[in-house]
């Protein structure tokens, strides 16, 4: 019979806790790095507007982090290192100037709607920094700051109105001539048949002055009615669609020249890599295919992942 030492068996929660104690200094130097580069083109904004954006973002989106000392003790300090490294490479308000205009604005309205969607700021981070909460009243002030920087609706804009006009009509003579079709960076082909696909929701976008409409495929279509749409099924793909928004001279609003079609291709693994989903992006009417490298899709997961807990989807269907 193995008996234990009445001396052994009073040491032993000693000893557990010399271990953890010991493991926990340890991982104390195990730090990704950090640093603080010199801010040289930061963000202009309002004082009202830059005051939400310095509290609720720029922790881990401009190049001055303020860590607090619990963000410094690991393994809460592994956490933080990533958020900082990964929101930096996607936004980063120190380095707004370096930006495009369009570009600047098309950042600030995907920011606002990763917001409004309660994406952003990350949950499991904004646990840890209450203070980084958007509440509404922060919401409406920055929303209302990109709309102020969207271009203004012309009813009867003639410039749109006639680039709408030339485009169709150079479709009108195209019909008959057989086109190879273009193919993205990532070996993903242009999808013609999204026509005949089913609407399931639309969006706008007011900081470019464009209207959005998302078609789904059959297999789409079938997973939105049996209510199977997180995860989506493999099959799935959605075409979004962008064209200029027209005003006419009485006010209504529609449709101008084609910009763009955006597709995701559900499949979890062909496409694990990038999120489970194949990205392409084909734009003005000659169908360019985006993006200088197949590294491309790392700009549409890293937009897309604050949705992670929808399958990486923003557009939610229509609900009839």
């Amino acid at each position: 019979m193995n008996i234990q030492s009445p001396n052994l068996f009073r040491r032993k929660p000693v000893i557990i806790t010399a271990i953890l104690l010991i493991g926990f200094l340890s991982v104390q130097f195990i730090r990704p790095q950090i640093t603080n580069p010199p801010v040289k083109a930061e963000i202009e904004a309002p004082a009202e507007v830059k005051s939400i954006l310095v509290r609720a973002c720029y922790d881990c989106h401009s190049n001055q982090t303020n860590l607090r000392w619990y963000d410094q003790v690991s393994p809460v300090y592994w956490k933080v290192a990533s958020h900082v490294n990964t929101g930096r490479k996607h936004l980063n308000f120190s380095n707004w100037q370096n930006l495009a205009p369009a570009d600047q604005k098309a950042m600030l309205w995907e920011a606002v709607n990763q917001i409004a969607a309660g994406a952003m700021p990350i949950k499991d981070y904004e646990l840890v920094h209450p203070s980084s909460a958007v509440s509404k009243n922060d919401l409406e002030v920055l929303k209302k700051y990109v709309s102020s920087l969207s271009p203004k609706q012309i009813p009867g804009d003639t410039a749109k109105i006639n680039a709408a006009d030339k485009q169709y009509n150079h479709w009108q003579k195209a019909t008959t001539a057989s086109v190879k079709l273009p193919t993205a960076l990532n070996g993903i082909t242009y999808i013609p048949d999204y026509k005949n696909w089913e609407t399931i929701s639309s969006t706008e976008r007011f900081d470019n002055g464009t209207m959005r409409v998302i078609f789904g495929n059959p297999t789409a279509i079938k997973a939105i009615r049996e209510h199977h749409i997180n995860p989506w099924p493999n099959g799935t793909t959605f075409a979004k669609v962008a064209w200029d928004q027209v005003t006419d001279k009485d006010g209504n609003v529609h449709t101008g020249a084609f910009k763009q079609v955006e597709y995701m291709i559900k499949d979890d693994k062909k496409y694990a890599a990038t999120a489970g989903w194949g990205w392409a992006r084909f734009k003005t009417d000659k169908l360019v295919p985006y993006g200088k490298t197949a590294m491309f899709t790392n700009e549409c997961v890293s937009c897309h992942k604050p949705l992670s807990n929808s399958d990486f989807v923003f557009t939610s269907p229509i609900q009839h």
